[in-house]
């Protein structure tokens, strides 16, 4: 008898691993975690706000400067110079959001990261969209901003027929797609290996022929390693989008760019 029919593994329709049963209309797992991570996000600042400003930093103020501190000097700084300090709320608040919408693929019970759901990494895109957009109109006004981009400076002439629809198609459809796409399937492809590693070493550790049972450690060593390693990947997703955000919208601010 095949081995593989000891083991009582049955991988789960792909709908069950993404989503809860509606609490309300609409409302599931990923609007729950999202939610949350709103939530969590503006409690760690609200908290961090009414601690006395005289006395040194501790608990959630030193969370919340500690994050501002790394936001300011490891992506702003690097991207967009002094001039982009004023952003800091703006690429403070995205990271934080998908930080905390990315980590609950690790956590147990939870195990489902929101943004493996496309809704959310779409959402954000176009919300970067609009800004980086809206961005480089405020600049350098309508006319300016539109022929920075579709007529870049220094390329000859005759090659505008081909490097025009690039950059439309590059500027307006491809980043906003790319940041979505990259940020979705990254999380998705996490969530489905921790969940595969986590059945089969069930089922091995479950399986009537002892034989078999020690044969689990392995992809529960698997599993631990792939669990580590997606704590790190949440925190590179939200370290990514933001920096990448960063990047255009100061391109979007300089039309020498």
């Amino acid at each position: 008898m095949n081995q593989l029919s000891l083991l009582a593994f049955e991988f789960p329709p792909i709908n069950m691993l993404l989503r809860w049963q509606d609490v309300l209309p609409t409302v599931n797992k990923v609007v729950l975690i999202g939610f949350a991570s709103a939530l969590i996000g503006m409690g760690i600042f609200l908290a961090a706000a009414r601690k006395d400003p005289k006395k040194a930093p501790k608990g959630a103020r030193n969370l919340a400067e500690v994050i501002i501190d790394f936001i300011e000097k490891q992506i702003i700084m690097q991207t967009m110079g002094p001039s982009g300090l004023a952003w800091t709320p703006f690429l403070l608040s995205i990271f934080i959001f998908i930080y905390l919408s990315n980590v609950p693929g690790v956590i147990p019970i939870i195990q489902m990261p929101a943004t493996a759901r496309m809704g959310i990494p779409a959402f954000m895109a176009l919300m970067v969209w609009v800004v980086y957009n809206a961005t480089g109109i405020k600049h350098q006004g309508p006319l300016g901003y539109f022929k920075s981009v579709l007529f870049p400076p220094g390329v000859p002439k005759a090659l505008y027929i081909l490097v025009t629809p690039i950059e439309l198609i590059s500027t307006f459809i491809v980043r906003p797609f790319s940041l979505a796409v990259r940020l979705f399937a990254n999380m998705l492809a996490g969530h489905l290996l921790l969940v595969i590693f986590a059945l089969l070493s069930e089922a091995l550790f479950q399986a009537r022929d002892r034989i078999l049972i020690p044969v689990g450690v392995l992809p529960f060593a698997v599993l631990l390693f792939l669990t580590g390693f997606e704590v790190l990947v949440a925190f590179l997703q939200a370290y990514i989008f933001t920096t990448l955000t960063a990047v255009y919208i100061n391109m979007a601010s300089h039309a020498e760019h």
